[in-house]
């Protein structure tokens, strides 16, 4: 549970400090990520795909440097 002092009165501040703590921890993204269903090779598929897009990236970076 997440938990903000309110110094002084104001609430405009806790509420920032607030929801970048709650955007550290992870909450949103993983309700996202429970919003629907998907199937495990589904999973791994989009994975695969991610992992092979990141991977180009990083090739045409260092081919780049050259």
């Amino acid at each position: 549970m997440t938990k903000v002092n309110v110094k002084d009165g104001n609430i405009d501040i806790a509420l920032k400090k607030f929801k970048t703590q709650v955007a550290r921890s992870g909450v949103p993204s993983e309700i996202k990520k429970r919003k629907f269903y998907k199937k495990p090779g589904i999973v791994k598929r989009e994975e695969l795909e991610k992992n092979i897009k990141n991977s180009r990236k990083k090739n045409k970076k260092s081919r780049k440097e050259y």
